[in-house]
């Protein structure tokens, strides 16, 4: 799992790059200003993410199960998060009703929220 939620981390990172420099320059030209802030918030929730699971993955040994859901809570959050609010963003563009991707984005957040919360409690636990 260690493994997995560093491979996660760095990829979520790079994506966040690349995604972000699209936004800036390919996008711009195609969206609305307000689709286009909602793409860079997905971007910018997924590099949080990325620099969560890259900490997240030295500091935990991954021996408990709270330990590796703290990881995949993040992980699945962020697909759902940040994903979907890409999606929601290129709508008009494509010309497709993607709305029902709505309630996904708040789940994703949610997961993403638990697994801070957890983090949290492995810290004061652990008294890191």
């Amino acid at each position: 799992m260690k493994t997995i939620t560093l491979v996660f981390g760095a990829a979520y990172g790079m994506l966040s790059v690349i995604l972000g420099a699209f936004g800036a320059h390919a996008l711009k030209k195609i969206l609305s200003v307000e689709r286009l802030e909602s793409f860079e918030t997905g971007v910018r929730y997924q590099m949080y993410a990325a620099f969560f699971l890259l900490i997240a993955g030295y500091i935990l040994k991954f021996d408990t199960s709270s330990q590796k859901w703290i990881s995949i809570l993040m992980i699945v959050g962020t697909v759902l998060f940040s994903f979907s609010i890409y999606l929601l963003s290129m709508q008009d563009y494509w010309g497709m009703n993607l709305k029902f991707l709505g309630p996904i984005t708040p789940l994703g957040g949610l997961f993403m929220i638990l697994s801070w919360l957890m983090l949290i409690f492995y810290f004061v636990k652990n008294r890191i």
